[in-house]
Order: structure tokens, then sequence, then C-alpha cells
């Protein structure tokens, strides 16, 4: 297995301090910055916006990890700013040109991964496989912070892990997002996750993030 990398989530930083817990993320190593695009009708919840995305961009070099959570992402993608060295997740059932949205993102430089929700089989990426650069696998639904983990959802990123085997993928990255706490992500990991969502369950908890930080890559280097 490759380098785990920790994705946290900034809908869950604390936005009143949010530059000193930026400086934080890369005093701690901190792979990417999962920043969560919601448009209140893909999933019932607003968040994080275009100029959030641009703001985090100019006060960090940490890569963005954008999550796009809205319906027809691709009419967004010209608003945010990203480029070589960040994700972009892109939902197969948020458009019906997801293959278009995909594309777009990698013109850009970025890496382009298809989300896939809990109920949505891992094979609809068969037609789109040379379009990817990983999946995002949800182990919960879609919208919201501090939900319990699907339990199939461990049985599912083994399934992507072999799916992109099959393919030839061997290099292609699986995240995972959805109650990411430190025991529910060794078996992720175990299943062969790459890229880990912190949130609530995670490394948001308490007053130290730094010391959460270090306690959780610790623990899944176990």
């Amino acid at each position: 297995m490759g380098v785990i990398k920790l994705a946290p989530s900034m809908m869950c930083c604390d936005f009143l301090r949010l530059g000193e817990q930026i400086k934080i993320f890369e005093q701690h190593k901190i792979e990417l910055l999962h920043i969560d695009i919601m448009d209140g009708s893909f999933v019932p919840n607003i968040t994080l916006g275009t100029d959030f995305v641009r703001q985090v961009k100019r006060v960090t070099d940490i890569p963005l990890d954008i999550h796009m959570m809205t319906e027809e992402p691709e009419r967004f993608l010209d608003m945010l700013e990203f480029g070589k060295g960040d994700y972009v997740s892109i939902h197969y059932e948020s458009t019906k040109h997801v293959q278009r949205a995909l594309g777009l993102v990698r013109e850009r430089g970025a890496k382009a991964l298809l989300a896939l929700n809990p109920a949505t089989p891992v094979e609809m990426a068969s037609e789109l496989i040379d379009d990817i650069d990983g999946l995002l696998i949800m182990s919960v639904n879609p919208g919201f912070a501090g939900q319990k983990v699907i339990p199939h959802s461990f049985e599912k990123i083994a399934h992507a892990k072999a799916f992109l085997n099959s393919r030839g993928r061997v290099n292609a990255e699986i995240e995972v997002d959805g109650n990411v706490s430190l025991e529910n992500a060794v078996k992720m990991r175990g299943a062969g996750a790459d890229i880990f969502v912190l949130g609530t369950s995670g490394i948001f908890k308490g007053d130290d993030l730094g010391k959460n930080i270090d306690s959780f890559r610790e623990g899944m280097e176990l």
C-alpha cells in the first residue's frame, strides 16, 4: 500500500480561527484540504462556495480536494480556482454528462475522481474508467457531518479496489468520506482506501487539532 493522505473537511473548521487552523494543517503535513460545495438541491444542505475556495487558495499551498455536491457541477467549475495538484470529485448521480464534467476537471490539470453515493454501484464507473483518476466512496449519504458509517461501505471499498485493479488502474486512488473515525479508517485502509476525509469523528474534536492529526496518523500506521 502507498502512503495515506489525510484530507480535513473544511466545513468542520472553526471559521473564527480558520487561518490558525490552516497553519496547523501545514505544520502537520496535511496532504489535502477537503472542500464541500453544496447547492441545497443535490444534497439538502448549503455549505462552502467559490469565494471560500479562492481565499483558501491564496493563503496555503496545500492542494485542494473539492467535492462537488451540486446538480450539474460542470456549471460551476469555471467559478472555482483549482489546477495541477488539486483534486475535484464529480458525483455520478449529479449530471447527465458526467464524462464531460470529468474532462473539464482534467483539462485544468487537476485529478478527477468519480464520487459514488452509498446506493450507487461501483460498476457505474465502467464506461468512465479512462476518464478518472480514482473513486470517492461515500460511506454516508452526503450532505451533513456527524452521520454513522453505512456498514456495507467497507465491502464496497474492497470491491472498488478490485474493480480498479481488474481494469488495469492499479494506481488509481480511492477516497472515503463519511464517519472516518480512526477505528473505521483502519478498516477502510485495509480494504484499499488511500485518501481519508476527516471530520467530527476524525480530528475535529477537543481543543488540540495538531495532536489529533498526529494521533490519527500514528494510529493509521500501526
